[in-house]
């Protein structure tokens, strides 16, 4: 199959959050599963052109529509690993991608809608015809309706598209005028009413738009696409979901184990497995190893040497994170014996001084480290270095990290939701044996929550070594790779192009 990903993000040259290690790994387990795969997504001006192979202009002057007007793009070709990658650099006088920054600007629908139809524009002119368009969330939906609407009149009939939202909270409203600024006509076909949103007559929701205009949609996991569904976790989009159900799956995210992984990590001082030492201890990166980490990571953030669990975070500081909830975690821990480390910056001004100040109140404190600046080594080296991590979230509708925490023999302390509730399961009360069980977690969004929760790690890393050692073990060998979720998203772009039955739902 030729499978082509449009997106915003892609890891490591455009990253904000899970979504663009989502695209990457998908992607590269697809084309390592001998599919052509290619990727579109914008050209930022702070891409890390760095990590870009073989850079070079593969369109020299595509034309796209925009408010009454065509308009000059540019279109580059490069390779992010064995993936071929496009990158529309739009030359429209309002520099949609050169900003400085990736979201966050008062005109992102319009810089997103003008992306849509550039990247459809470049697979028409380009005389693509892939069986597979694959979106994600918002910033891409508009796509679908385009593509129904504008572009299969013209010939681009072939591909399926599929469309996977990784956040229903982020749903991309708009105005009616937004879309006829891209071509998109609201009378035709009952398109406004299509895109409506379900609160909002006046409003048009572009998440809401993927969802009726695609042949198949996903989210990120089971545990959250039963939440969807429900009039607190559809965030509005409840009945929609519901609506087109028959066409909906929930397909749990995994990680890129060439890129986390102790046994090979290039960030790490040393390197580590779930392996024992052997008897004739000759085989030096064992599990012990991962004491080393947790001992140099302690001296280059001054804090102390003590008998203590050191208890990690690394998130993006957004209240869906539960951000009182960290805040009581990281008071817990220093009242019961214990070291915390957060890594984290947030995009609201009130957290970002919040945590700010919190930083300057725990200044030279020996169990405390607060970290507002995103650092990629550090964080794979408060993986390796912790002995629990916690992930305390309102809603998560995958997570990635506390599955990145298991591969580094951290043990996650997370609230049971979402994917969260798909992938950790309680040793004490899951009634799931090892490996299964593989965590801590809590149910209520609330200081008594995480602290039912943390008390019963810090008293099994206190009082059961064995226990606790033989968790790191079991952590650190479940399976959470591409591989299953590919063969997922793979059966159900077979199913398509086939036009076979309706794939079977769990959810």
């Amino acid at each position: 199959m030729h499978i082509v990903h449009i997106a915003s993000e892609l890891a490591p040259i455009a990253k904000v959050g899970g979504l663009a290690d989502v695209v990457l790994g998908l992607s590269r387990e697809q084309s390592w599963k001998g599919h052509d795969v290619d990727i579109i997504i914008p050209k930022y001006d702070c891409l890390d052109s760095n990590q870009i192979r073989d850079l070079s202009i593969d369109y020299i002057d595509l034309m796209s529509y925009y408010e009454g007007k065509w308009f000059h793009n540019t279109v580059w070709v490069g390779w992010i690993e064995n993936i071929k990658v496009f990158f529309i650099e739009p030359h429209h006088p309002r520099f949609f991608f050169n900003r400085g920054c990736f979201y966050g600007c008062d005109d992102d629908v319009d810089r997103y809608l003008y992306f849509s139809r550039a990247a459809l524009e470049f697979i028409h002119k380009k005389q693509i015809q892939p069986d597979i368009l694959h979106l994600h969330d918002w910033q891409t939906a508009a796509v679908a309706p385009l593509y129904k609407a504008l572009y299969r009149p013209l010939g681009l009939t072939n591909p399926k598209v599929v469309f996977t939202f990784h956040n229903i909270e982020y749903q991309g409203k708009c105005s009616p005028q937004d879309l006829v600024k891209i071509e998109l006509n609201v009378t035709q076909d009952g398109i406004a009413e299509k895109l409506q949103d379900n609160f909002q007559p006046q409003t048009m929701n572009l998440l809401k738009g993927g969802i009726v205009f695609a042949d198949y949609v996903t989210t990120v996991s089971p545990g959250y696409a039963k939440e969807v569904q429900t009039s607190l976790g559809g965030r509005g989009l409840e009945k929609t979901v519901i609506q087109y159900a028959s066409k909906f799956k929930g397909i749990l995210n995994g990680i890129d184990y060439s890129y986390w992984n102790p046994e090979i990590d290039r960030y790490l001082p040393a390197h580590f497995s779930s392996r024992e030492m052997p008897a004739n201890k000759k085989d030096h990166n064992t599990i012990d190893k991962k004491a080393f980490i947790k001992m140099k990571l302690r001296e280059e953030l001054l804090l102390s040497e003590d008998y203590k669990p050191l208890i990690g975070c690394v998130t993006r500081l957004v209240p869906q994170k539960g951000i009182e909830l960290i805040k009581h975690a990281l008071e817990f821990t220093i009242a019961n014996g214990g070291q915390f480390v957060l890594l984290g910056t947030s995009p609201t001004r009130s957290i970002h001084e919040e945590f700010h100040a919190l930083k300057d109140h725990y200044a030279n404190h020996p169990e405390v480290s607060l970290i507002m600046q995103h650092q990629e080594m550090l964080a794979h080296k408060i993986y390796a270095a912790s002995d629990m991590f916690i992930v305390p979230s309102i809603f998560e509708p995958c997570g990635l990290t506390q599955m990145i925490a298991l591969k580094y023999g951290s043990i996650p302390v997370v609230r049971k939701t979402g994917g969260l509730a798909d992938t950790i399961f309680d040793v004490d009360y899951s009634g799931k044996s090892f490996p299964e069980a593989n965590g801590y977690t809590f149910d209520f969004p609330d200081k008594t929550g995480i602290e039912s929760a943390l008390k019963r790690a810090f008293d099994c890393w206190f009082k059961d070594n064995e226990r606790w050692r033989k968790m790191m073990i079991n952590a650190m060998n479940i399976d959470f790779s591409w591989s299953k979720p590919c063969g997922e998203y793979l059966e159900i772009y077979e199913t398509l192009l086939a036009k076979k039955k309706p794939i079977d739902q769990k959810r």
